[in-house]
């Protein structure tokens, strides 16, 4: 079975930088692709960015492009997505997903696990 288990989500000030984390369980994750996605308050979930696992080549939302970057670490079978240059538009629940192929999708239904989601805050 499938276990996505988030952490790393906090409260931190605005211009600042936070490291999520997301560990990954009961599979073989090389032929996946892993995203994270975030839920502001009062909106829809939305697309952050997405890796491939097994070349770590990534693709990111217009609204995080430069900003934040999803490495990941084989042997531990993590996946992170280090964010810098936090502001408020960037206060959400955090989502980590995966979906088998290699294919780049946004699109959540395209996404066949996910993790419970860890809350970040950007504030003063």
């Amino acid at each position: 079975q499938v276990q996505l288990v988030e952490s790393g989500g906090g409260l931190v000030q605005p211009g600042g930088s936070l490291r999520l984390s997301c560990a990954a369980s009961g599979r073989t994750f090389s032929r996946y692709t892993m995203g994270w996605f975030r839920q502001p308050p009062g909106k829809e979930r939305e697309f952050v960015a997405a890796a491939r696992w097994t070349d770590g080549s990534s693709y990111y939302a217009d609204s995080v492009k430069g900003r934040f970057t999803i490495p990941r670490d084989n042997a531990k079978n993590t996946v992170y997505l280090q964010m810098n240059s936090l502001n408020a538009e960037d206060t959400a629940v955090y989502y980590c997903a995966a979906r088998y192929g290699s294919s780049w999708t946004s699109l959540r239904e395209e996404y066949d696990y996910w993790g419970q989601g860890t809350q970040v805050t950007v504030s003063s």
